[in-house]
């Protein structure tokens, strides 16, 4: 499977994910570009009611994981998260926050994604770095 469409129908029908409990979605998926969303609800808070770190690293390496299986072939590899780093930069209790993963390096068994995480206004809340390695199946 290497058609993008057909690989956001395929992950959107999984049913009970991560993704589908944040409430991540994806609007754009080049090879070039990754964007989505995901809602700042108490599904995604620490106890002090702020955004959990956690949720937005989580958020972050899935936009860098739809993008790295858009360069391989699903029937053949298998793209999975090896390393993440994240510096939250701004909290925030409510809203949306948007995504967006570029790929830095597109190897045969790596790849390096680079992931902005902004608000409403366009103020970065999250940038990330995401490594993938790619396994045979």
């Amino acid at each position: 499977m290497t058609d993008p469409a057909a690989i956001l129908a395929w992950m959107e029908g999984l049913g009970e994910t991560l993704m589908s409990t944040f409430g991540i979605t994806i609007q754009v998926y080049t090879k070039e570009r990754v964007v989505g969303t995901m809602p700042i609800t108490p599904k995604v808070h620490q106890p002090m009611g702020i955004l959990h770190g956690g949720a937005s690293v989580a958020f972050a390496e899935t936009l860098a994981s739809f993008g790295a299986m858009l360069h391989v072939d699903l029937e053949t590899s298998l793209p999975v998260g090896l390393e993440i780093n994240a510096n939250h930069l701004r909290s925030r209790s409510e809203g949306i926050i948007t995504g967006e993963a570029v790929p830095l390096h597109i190897g045969r068994t790596s790849q390096l994604w680079d992931i902005k995480l902004r608000d409403e206004g366009g103020a970065l809340v999250c940038v990330s770095r995401c490594t993938i390695a790619v396994r045979p199946r």
